[in-house]
């Protein structure tokens, strides 16, 4: 499942986001970054995590913190969902599951008594050396700046 651990430099990448602006790991070298994968544009878990986010943007950003949303879904897709909710920060394009497939978000997942594949909403907090300082498998949707904050230790 996850491909890294906490104490572990992060790995290196590069992705476009929603405007087709190339955006790489080494743009954040010197800052805290949340890296969080999530499953999908719109729909309800992802709208209240991306809305959280948004509603705390403020008080992350006076701690440094660089928020940074990623997801299989396409440039459109987060244009809209930026567009619809109001989101003040990138949202990354992963179609091809590079990312994903990266840090191991990606696996055997059960709903309803179903299993499929699917993508597992983490969140990977990154300190001002790349180094991954935390890792949040199943974030609270409705808390997660708190989490973050939490994750890095600021009170």
């Amino acid at each position: 499942m996850i491909k890294v651990k906490v104490g572990e430099k992060a790995p290196d990448w590069s992705a476009k986001n929603q405007n087709n602006e190339t955006v790489q790991s080494s743009d954040f070298r010197g800052k805290k970054l949340a890296l969080y994968f999530y499953p999908k544009d719109q729909t309800p878990g992802c709208i209240n995590q991306a809305c959280n986010l948004r509603d705390h943007y403020e008080e992350l950003k006076k701690h440094q913190i660089e928020i940074l949303g990623v997801s299989p879904d396409g440039e459109k897709s987060h244009l809209r969902f930026i567009e619809k909710q109001s989101i003040p920060f990138p949202l990354l394009v992963d179609e091809d599951k590079k990312l994903i497939d990266l840090f191991g978000v990606w696996g055997p997942k059960k709903f309803m008594g179903r299993t499929y594949d699917g993508l597992h909403r983490t969140t990977f907090l990154i300190n001002e050396e790349g180094i991954i300082q935390e890792i949040i498998t199943k974030p609270k949707t409705k808390a997660h700046a708190e989490e973050i904050l939490q994750g890095f230790e600021i009170k």
